[in-house]
């Protein structure tokens, strides 16, 4: 299983960073963890448009743990 820790980054650098996973890794599982909602919102966006099920943990305040599954 990848991770892409994207913690700490700014837009549009947490979905770069999943893409570049993605592409690299297709058909691997792959944890995102990102620190702001927006993030959240845009990585399961392109995990949708990548035809990628998203599950999403909070895992502490305004921190998420994005499991990206190949449908």
């Amino acid at each position: 299983m990848i991770e892409v820790d994207a913690r700490g980054l700014g837009c549009p650098i947490p979905v770069v960073k999943t893409k570049q996973a993605i592409e690299k890794n297709p058909g691997e599982q792959i944890i995102v963890l990102v620190d702001a909602a927006v993030a959240k919102e845009n990585v399961s966006r392109l995990a949708a448009c990548k035809k990628y099920n998203v599950q999403c943990e909070a895992a502490a305040t305004e921190e998420f743990r994005l499991l990206l599954s190949p449908m």
